[in-house]
């Protein structure tokens, strides 16, 4: 039987366990302590209790808040270009093409991207109260599109392959190219969405706020859940670095315990 304690590869796991368990505790430390900065911010709804708390504050304003509604557009919304009855706020629409180059040098089809386009629209929409079939406060979001998110979600995505009916798209007479596929990509923000924005909030009228970029620097964004779902995400990251960190120290000290076992063990037989 091999000695544990001089083998390498065995030094080299129980060190990299001991730094993998390091590293991922820090990064639990990070991700707790950027949990418990998350929770100290006020959360609120579109409501009269908002109301009330924004009309009691300094200039009716609140520098740094999160505030959780259902998407409704302030007018018309946007209709989906690809999908029926289907509407948002926000919609995002990206088209590629994929064409094959013939190498001459390889002799083999070299496929490259081209044709790369994307459209940004939206319409004025504020943020209302999911409890009231009628909302009688709207939280207006300011420059959305300035917003750090990922809020929108993919309606349509397709890739229409040349035999579809691409293959006029070709310029005729050039030799050494053909297409591909077209990719269609679509993405909406949906009425009826629950979103939390965080920013600041500044009162306008008995029954309007606004939510805009605060004036402190801190970020100013948008996701598309619940404030509870949101502090949830965190917390199941923060656990997960957690477990990880746990799990690879463990390893690490059972490998050591069991190469210090090792050792003792032989140093006791050859004493006999």
């Amino acid at each position: 039987m091999s000695d544990l304690s001089l083998n390498p590869l065995v030094l080299i796991g129980i060190g990299s366990s001991f730094a993998f368990s390091g590293l991922f505790y820090n990064l639990y430390q990070k991700k707790k302590q950027e949990v418990d900065e998350l929770k100290k911010i006020p959360s609120f709804r579109p409501d009269q209790h908002l109301v009330k708390v924004l009309k009691a504050s300094r200039h009716s304003k609140l520098q740094y808040v999160a505030v959780e509604g259902v998407v409704q557009p302030d007018g018309e919304p946007l209709a989906s270009r690809f999908k029926p009855r289907c509407f948002g706020v926000i919609q995002k629409i990206m088209m590629q093409e994929k064409w094959k180059y013939w190498n001459s040098v390889s002799n083999s089809w070299i496929e490259k991207t081209t044709n790369k386009t994307e459209t940004n629209n939206f319409v004025p929409f504020s943020l209302v109260s999911s409890e009231s079939y009628i909302p009688d406060v709207y939280v207006k979001v300011q420059d959305p599109l300035e917003a750090s998110s990922c809020i929108l979600e993919t309606v349509h995505h397709r890739i229409r392959r040349a035999e579809e009916g691409l293959v006029e798209m070709a310029v005729q007479g050039l030799t050494g190219e053909k297409p591909v596929a077209l990719e269609e990509v679509e993405k909406l923000l949906r009425v009826g969405t629950t979103v939390t924005g965080f920013g600041e909030l500044v009162l306008e009228g008995d029954r309007v706020i606004r939510l805009q970029a605060p004036k402190d620097g801190r970020k100013y964004f948008l996701t598309p859940t619940d404030h509870k779902g949101f502090i949830g995400q965190h917390e199941g990251v923060a656990k997960m670095w957690q477990s990880l960190s746990a799990i690879t120290g463990i390893t690490g000290a059972a490998i050591l315990t069991t190469v210090v076992y090792s050792y003792f063990e032989k140093k006791d037989d050859r004493s006999k």
